[in-house]
């Protein structure tokens, strides 16, 4: 049993486990999008490079994230990770004030790069393939009930939650944000210097929620703030492309 290990050895399993939860996302996501986008498209319910094929592979990546996490869960037999609990109307005022947080610790950390001549890459998943007003609309909704969610189940529930089991709260809270930050760098466009700024942003951004989580020990109060987080993004988008 790993509770005879010593503590070095069952932390580094514990990061092992870890890094196997998020190759396992990747793995079980591509499976998913790959095959069926492409029958979307000789079905002709999208168009390859349009609003429906990105809407669609982006649900379609978060779905097999959702599985891959559940599949982990499974095998493990450790779904006490997942620590859910009902919101109370102070939670919900928690997730408005830490999604509208992380958007301003996001434009105050572009604006810190700004001023070393450092930008940040962008992510392919604000680019629309068609009318922008219709995709940043469809993405905000998406980002509430489907990114936000699924990714803190992964990141914070099964990752850091896994990590915890065998390490204090600041390290299990970093190692997770940091796997959360690389799993982003195949899907930013730009410079290499800009693309590890952007990594650099987003585990920042998953220290925050990664200690959210610590604090509420509730794993839907960081899944919602991402979402109202990343919708806040779309929004601000929207707003700009009118």
């Amino acid at each position: 049993m790993t509770d005879d290990l010593p503590a070095s050895v069952h932390g580094l399993l514990r990061l092992g486990s870890a890094a196997f939860a998020v190759l396992l996302a990747l793995v079980v996501a591509s499976a998913v999008t790959a095959p069926v986008s492409s029958l979307a498209i000789r079905a002709g319910i999208v168009v390859e490079g349009g609003n429906g094929w990105q809407l669609l592979r982006t649900v379609l990546q978060f779905s097999g994230f959702l599985l891959a996490a559940l599949g982990y869960l499974a095998i493990t037999e450790e779904w006490d990770l997942l620590r859910i609990s009902r919101l109370t109307a102070r939670d919900v005022g928690l997730v408005v004030g830490a999604g509208a947080a992380l958007l301003v610790l996001q434009y105050a950390a572009l604006f810190g790069l700004q001023s070393v001549g450092l930008g940040t890459a962008q992510n392919q998943a604000t680019v629309p393939g068609g009318d922008p007003v219709a995709y940043y609309l469809a993405m905000i909704a998406v980002s509430l009930l489907v990114v936000g969610p699924v990714e803190e189940l992964l990141f914070r529930g099964v990752v850091q939650g896994g990590l915890r089991r065998a390490l204090d709260a600041a390290p299990a809270i970093l190692l997770a944000s940091v796997l959360f930050g690389l799993i982003h760098l195949p899907g930013i466009d730009g410079s290499t210097a800009e693309q590890w700024a952007y990594v650099g942003v987003v585990v920042g951004l998953g220290c925050v929620l990664g200690a959210l989580y610590e604090r509420t020990d509730n794993v839907l109060i960081p899944g919602l703030a991402h979402g109202v987080y990343n919708a806040a993004i779309y929004v601000v988008l929207l707003v700009n492309s009118i």
